[in-house]
């Protein structure tokens, strides 16, 4: 039971090293993580007395 343990809390470190480089070296090959850009205006009515 606590091999089983060990093999799954180095998979999860071992994972979220990998997700962190990647964030980091990703565009390097390709990947675009920023969000689209774009201006958006919505007229607004305010009911006010």
């Amino acid at each position: 039971m606590g091999r089983i343990f060990k093999l799954l809390i180095f998979l999860v470190i071992t994972g979220f090293i990998g997700l962190v480089g990647y964030a980091y070296v990703g565009e390097y090959f390709g990947a675009n993580f920023s969000p689209p850009q774009s201006e958006t205006r919505l007229p607004v009515t305010l009911d006010a007395e």
